[in-house]
């Protein structure tokens, strides 16, 4: 069975026919229009598009942002004016069927969980260190939804009390420390260091921002520096890994986005500090760490499946 999922990102919408193995057989890609009724009618015509030369049983779109329990009401987007919006009904008057409508980050970590790097577990978490941290959580083989609909924002987590300002409106968020901008922070710091941050240095370019291909590169040939970089952003990432570990109790930990590209750099000191940080008994069993899989077609592959699923 094939069903079609839209994943809206900050600049483009991304779609796909996905079949029941989570294989796309057909995308499209369109720029992300900034007035939302033009974004929305661009998602209509996109999902005609493509059921127009499929058989396709069931329409799913994902998009950032706080969305009810009923998964009908967009409460707040983030980067879209949408506030208390009917967005599914929206998506259906325009697509002419039935449209599952779901979060970003629930719908990426679904795609993991189902077909990419969480396949075979039943309990899994699911980090994606970007701008921001975007967090899905999956238990007992179900996406934790939460009794308002908003469950699984990871990202804010309380990290350190009176911490750095975070863009939700409080302050110490674990997005602070454990994100892509996290790490950017830290790597500046440690650039304006002399010795050990004389690699970062020569590195940032005229805006004071090091290029990711850099720091990778940077890493890679084991800067200290940049190691001390990833170091402190690794351990934020660990230790509120162990605070989830009390609550949720998951058997794996699945870390995307784009600071995940740093691979075992990232998750080695991240396991490190996790283990350090658990709650409870000595011996008791650790989760595990893996590298997302789906990249960026995980949230359209995973709303894909969920609409196939809830039909």
């Amino acid at each position: 069975m094939l069903s079609v999922g839209i994943d809206i990102g900050g600049t483009k919408i991304a779609g796909g026919v996905v079949d029941d193995a989570g294989t796309i057989v057909e995308q499209a890609r369109v720029a992300t229009p900034t007035d939302p009724d033009a974004l929305a009618d661009a998602v209509g015509a996109m999902a005609l598009d493509l059921v127009s030369r499929h058989e396709v049983v069931a329409v799913g779109v994902a998009a950032a942002g706080f969305i009810d329990a009923t998964r009908s009401i967009m409460i707040h987007a983030p980067n879209i004016d949408w506030r208390n919006v009917p967005l599914r009904a929206e998506f259906e008057r325009r697509i002419g069927r039935p449209v599952t409508l779901e979060n970003d980050a629930n719908a990426a970590g679904w795609g993991e969980y189902r077909f990419g790097a969480g396949a075979g577990s039943s309990n899994m978490v699911m980090l994606t260190l970007g701008t921001g941290v975007g967090g899905a959580v999956v238990t007992d083989g179900e996406l934790l939804l939460g009794g308002n609909g908003t469950a699984g924002e990871l990202g804010h987590l309380r990290y350190e009390r009176g911490g750095h300002a975070c863009g939700c409106g409080q302050r110490g968020c674990l997005e602070q420390y454990a994100s892509g901008r996290a790490l950017q922070r830290e790597a500046r710091e440690i650039a304006a260091q002399e010795g050990l941050g004389a690699g970062l240095a020569a590195a940032q370019d005229a805006e004071g921002v090091i290029p990711g291909d850099a720091m990778a590169q940077l890493v890679l040939d084991r800067d200290p520096g940049a190691l001390e970089a990833v170091h402190r952003v690794a351990v934020a990432l660990g230790e509120a890994c162990g605070q989830f570990q009390a609550v949720l109790d998951p058997d794996l930990y699945v870390i995307g986005g784009g600071v995940a590209d740093l691979g075992e750099a990232l998750l080695v000191p991240a396991r490190v500090a996790y283990e350090r940080s658990l709650p409870g008994f000595s011996g008791r069993q650790v989760a595990r760490f893996e590298i997302a899989t789906l990249g960026n077609d995980a949230g359209l592959i995973g709303v894909a499946d969920l609409a196939r699923i809830r039909g």
